[in-house]
């Protein structure tokens, strides 16, 4: 497993994310009021497989040990903030914010993305979270370039998103991938002083991902072994995107879904 990617792999990559983003936005224009939440993944899983790509967290394990993951897509709902499940069983409601993230593998490579959307009428607080935490993504990803420390990311993230008054997740970070579903290195989104000073390099590929609540930043599991939410129970959002870093910049490996 190689933290830089070679051309070729990078060329790979963006055709893998195009299609990503592609079911992604399959999955967000799923996500209306009354769909369950089974139905949405259906909908990036079918987008997946038509273009020969692969689910990459279906039967995923984080150690193996641990319960397989049952869906193409983590859909997190409200307090969730990641690795919410997917199940015939939940449905969407008015005003609901719901995060969807989702990997896959094609021609031997992995990327990562997520987006969150807001069903129905949105209330305004909800909607600032929703769109305050694309902005913070978007400012850091304005750091990356070969030659800068991998800490910018976090720092720009954190100076966005501290004046607002939002709890930023600690205990979940952005990552490398490519080779597999998680690499290193990992990506706090927040400044972290005792993190390694990594300097960015052309040709790593990462996947950045802010993850912001409403409220305090301290999260838990719950009993299902997967789903993580925000112990205060406050709304939280993310979003992500796998980008390539480069001397100039970064190349966005997985196109924004909205822009589609």
């Amino acid at each position: 497993m190689s933290l830089i990617k070679t051309p070729q792999e990078i060329e790979a990559l963006k055709q893998g994310g195009a299609i990503l983003s592609r079911a992604l936005r399959a999955a967000m224009d799923a996500c209306v009021v009354g769909a369950s939440t089974k139905q949405i993944d259906r909908a990036a899983h079918g987008s997946l497989k038509r273009e020969g790509a692969e689910p990459s967290f279906l039967g995923y394990r984080i150690a193996p040990s641990d319960p397989a993951f049952p869906a193409t897509v983590c859909i997190s709902i409200n307090d969730e903030v990641v690795h919410g499940l997917a199940v015939p069983e939940r449905f969407i409601k008015d005003g609901d914010v719901v995060s969807l993230d989702i990997g896959a593998w094609y021609l031997g490579l992995c990327t990562d993305m997520a987006a969150t959307v807001i069903a129905g009428s949105a209330a305004p607080q909800a909607a600032a979270l929703v769109s305050d935490t694309r902005a913070s993504l978007e400012k850091a990803l304005e750091t990356v370039q070969a030659g800068k420390r991998l800490g910018d990311i976090g720092a720009a993230i954190e100076d966005y998103l501290k004046p607002r008054h939002y709890g930023i997740v600690r205990d979940l970070v952005g990552h490398g991938v490519g080779h597999a579903v998680h690499e290193d290195p990992q990506i706090p989104n927040y400044r972290e002083s005792h993190a390694p000073k990594v300097a960015l390099q052309s040709g790593m590929v990462l996947a950045i991902e802010p993850m912001v609540t409403l409220g305090d930043w301290r999260v838990a599991q719950k009993d299902d072994g997967w789903t993580i939410v925000t112990r205060d129970h406050s709304l939280a959002a993310h979003w992500e995107v796998t980008i390539a870093v480069t001397d100039l910049g970064y190349e966005l490996i997985t196109p924004w879904p909205d822009k589609l």
